[in-house]
């Protein structure tokens, strides 16, 4: 078993059965693994903005994380509105980028970007695999920090070489993090709302003269 399939079997493990994809030459043993393990469905989008958008709204339909595969930074870029969207609303999306292989970025390749710098800006969560061990952990991570409420999106990065290494081992599911706001929502007891506490609309001067208007029209 190689970093791709440990990743994909992670996933799977951790209840993301769906990935959106647009992928290139990096992730080509992502792709293999996503054909070759049972279970996990691949959506192929023939642009990076139709998938990020596809994700989001599969995962807030769902109401549990989807995943989404693209190719480098500027594959990430393409996909960056969607994927501020999805932030925003906290939609429980993970993203994976692949990125070119350690011994061919020395060279400066066309598609060589700071994705990494990209992800920050539109991702709750960022991390990059330093080797194929990490790969499985990393994805195991990643989904527990999309489903840590309300939702969250984050960005796994890995190099091609590190998917195409050989690993033993597979992570499981890792536990919900409950955030501590929501700890103390649950223990401190709901008041019921009555009328008299019952928020009440602000309207400003130039509209409340407007409805008086509308009003004293229909009588």
């Amino acid at each position: 078993m190689n970093g791709a399939e440990s990743l994909v079997r992670t996933l799977l493990a951790s209840g993301i059965d769906t990935c959106f994809a647009n992928p290139g030459t990096s992730e080509m043993h992502f792709v293999a693994a996503l054909d070759q393990v049972p279970r996990m469905r691949c959506v192929l989008g023939m642009a990076e903005t139709v998938l990020t958008a596809c994700a989001d709204g599969y995962a807030r339909m769902k109401g549990r994380p989807a995943a989404t595969l693209m190719h480098c930074g500027p594959g990430f870029a393409n996909g960056i509105s969607n994927i501020h969207n999805a932030r925003r609303a906290n939609t429980p999306m993970v993203n994976i980028v692949g990125d070119h292989a350690t011994y061919h970025t020395p060279h400066d390749p066309p598609l060589a970007a700071d994705t990494e710098g990209l992800a920050r800006a539109t991702s709750h969560w960022v991390r990059k695999s330093a080797a194929a061990a990490e790969v499985g952990r990393d994805g195991a991570a990643a989904v527990q920090a999309a489903r840590t409420w309300p939702g969250r999106s984050p960005f796994i990065s890995r190099t091609a070489c590190l998917v195409a290494s050989s690993v033993t081992a597979t992570v499981s599911e890792l536990p919900l993090v409950m955030p501590i706001a929501l700890r103390c929502a649950t223990v401190m007891p709901a008041s019921p709302i009555t009328e008299a506490s019952a928020p009440r609309p602000m309207i400003r001067a130039p509209m409340r003269s407007a409805i008086r208007a509308a009003r004293s029209r229909r009588r």
